[in-house]
C-alpha cells in the first residue's frame, strides 16, 4: 500500500513538473533563433545542450521570498540562510542549497513554504537568527503584507505584461527591477527577459564574447537585441555556461536593486 501511495506521489509530481516547465516558452523555436541569430551563443548551446529550465512552483509568494533572502549574496551562503529560515516554520528538510535554479536537477517542489500570515506573525529577532539582514526582515514582512491584503496575487500576476508586473512590484520595499526579472524568469518563464545588472550574464558575455572587461547595461542590451524575443532562454545559457565543465583536454574558444550589479539568485 505505501509504496502504491508513493507510485502515485511520483506519478503526479512528474505531471506537475511537465506542466510548469517551460511555460510560455517554446524551446525549439527560440533555440532555432538564437542559433541562427548569434554564433557565439549557438557555441555555448552546443556545449550546455537540452534547454531544461525549471520555473518554480504555483506560489508567487514563495518565488519573491526567496529572491529577497538571495539579493547580493552568493547561491550556497543564500541557500543556506533560506533553508534556516525555512526551518523556522518547521520545513525546508528537502530543500538543498547547493542546487542552483538554473540547473536541471532544481526542484520546485523541494521547498513548501509559509503563507503570507504565517511570516507577518513571525518574531524579528527569529529571522534575523536565521541570518537575514534587518533590511531583508522588513522587506519579508511588506511583501507578505502585500499578498495578504490582495494588492499581489496569482491572478494579478498573470493578467499584467512584463513590465506591469516590474512597476507594481517596485512598490514592495526591498525588490527593485533585477529581483522582478528574476521572478518573470523562474516564476512566470516568461520568454523575453533580459537582466542587464546580473553578474553571472554579465560575466558569462564578458568570458564567452571575449571581452575586456564586464560589459556595462548598455552593452549586454545591445549585445542581447538578437536574442529577441527569447532573450529569457539566451541568458539561461550564459548562466548554465559558467557551470559546465569542458572535457578534459579540450580548450572553449569564445568568438532598489537597479543600478548596482547583482548576485546570482540561481
Amino acid at each position: 500500500m505505501c509504496s502504491s501511495l508513493l507510485a502515485v506521489a511520483a506519478a503526479s509530481r512528474t505531471l506537475y513538473l511537465d506542466m510548469v516547465m517551460r511555460p510560455g516558452i517554446d524551446s525549439e523555436a527560440a533555440l532555432q533563433h538564437l542559433r541562427s541569430a548569434d554564433a557565439t551563443m549557438a557555441r555555448i548551446i552546443a556545449r550546455v545542450g537540452p534547454f531544461a529550465l525549471r520555473p518554480d512552483g504555483e506560489d508567487p509568494f514563495r518565488s519573491l521570498s526567496r529572491a529577497i533572502v538571495y539579493q547580493q549574496l552568493s547561491g550556497r551562503a543564500a541557500g543556506t540562510i533560506y533553508r534556516r529560515f525555512l526551518h523556522l516554520f518547521g520545513r525546508g528538510d528537502a530543500f538543498d542549497p547547493a542546487v542552483r535554479r538554473t540547473s536541471p536537477a532544481w526542484d520546485p517542489l523541494a521547498d513548501e513554504f509559509p503563507p503570507p500570515e504565517a511570516v507577518l506573525a513571525l518574531d524579528d529577532e527569529a529571522m534575523r537568527a536565521a541570518g537575514l539582514s534587518r533590511q531583508k526582515v522588513a522587506s519579508l514582512r511588506d511583501l507578505a503584507a502585500h499578498f495578504a491584503s490582495g494588492e499581489l496575487s496569482v491572478e494579478h500576476f498573470h493578467a499584467w505584461d512584463d513590465e506591469d508586473i516590474i512597476a507594481h512590484l517596485a512598490g514592495v520595499r526591498g525588490i527593485g527591477r533585477w529581483t522582478a526579472e528574476m521572478y518573470l524568469i523562474f516564476h512566470l518563464g516568461r520568454p523575453d527577459v533580459l537582466p542587464v545588472n546580473d553578474i553571472g550574464i554579465n560575466r558569462a558575455i564578458m568570458r564567452n564574447y571575449a571581452l575586456e572587461a564586464m560589459p556595462k547595461p548598455a552593452e549586454v542590451r545591445s549585445l542581447g537585441e538578437p536574442w529577441r524575443p527569447w532573450a529569457t532562454v539566451a541568458c539561461w545559457y550564459l548562466w548554465r555556461s559558467e557551470d559546465t565543465q569542458l572535457p578534459a583536454g579540450t580548450e572553449w574558444d569564445p568568438g532598489k536593486d537597479e543600478g548596482a550589479p547583482q548576485a546570482e539568485a540561481r
